[in-house]
C-alpha cells in the first residue's frame, strides 16, 4: 500500500505546472484586456519571470502559495506529514526565490509577485499591477 500511495503522489506532483498554471493564464487574459502587451517566461532573466514588461524593465511572478510560502495565506501551510522532505524543499524555493529578486534588482529589473490567493479574490488585481507599471 505505501508504494501504491508514493506512485500517487508522484503522478500528482508531475500535474504541476512551472508554466501555463490557470492563476497565470487568467493573469496575462486580464492584461491583454486591458491592454498590455507582454513578453512571457524570458530564460535570460533571473528566476524566469512569467510575464516581462521589456520596456518598462518590469516582470511579475505568479506564485502558488504553498510553493512558495506566502506567509499567512492558508495555502502557504506547511504539511503535517513528511517535514524532513517538505521544509528543506520550501525553504530552497523561498530562498531561491529571493535570490532572483536580488539579481532582478541589481539588472536594473522592479518586479511584482501576484499570489495565487490574490488571483482567486480578483477584484482589485488590475489597479495593482497598473499601480506597478505606472499607467
Amino acid at each position: 500500500m505505501d508504494s501504491l500511495d508514493a506512485r500517487r503522489r508522484s503522478e500528482n506532483m508531475r500535474r504541476i505546472r512551472s508554466k501555463n498554471s490557470k492563476p497565470e493564464i487568467f493573469l496575462r487574459s486580464l492584461l491583454h484586456k486591458a491592454g498590455y502587451r507582454f513578453r512571457l517566461h524570458r530564460t535570460d532573466l533571473p528566476g524566469k519571470p512569467d510575464v516581462v514588461f521589456p520596456g518598462r524593465r518590469k516582470v511579475i511572478f505568479v506564485h502558488g502559495c504553498f510553493w512558495h510560502q506566502h506567509s499567512g495565506c492558508r495555502e502557504g501551510r506547511l504539511p503535517g506529514t513528511r517535514p524532513e522532505y517538505w521544509v528543506p524543499k520550501l525553504q530552497r524555493n523561498v530562498a531561491r526565490d529571493l535570490a532572483n529578486s536580488v539579481s532582478l534588482e541589481k539588472l536594473g529589473w522592479r518586479m511584482l509577485i501576484i499570489w495565487e490567493c490574490e488571483i482567486e479574490s480578483s477584484p482589485g488585481l488590475l489597479s495593482k499591477v497598473e499601480d506597478f507599471l505606472g499607467r
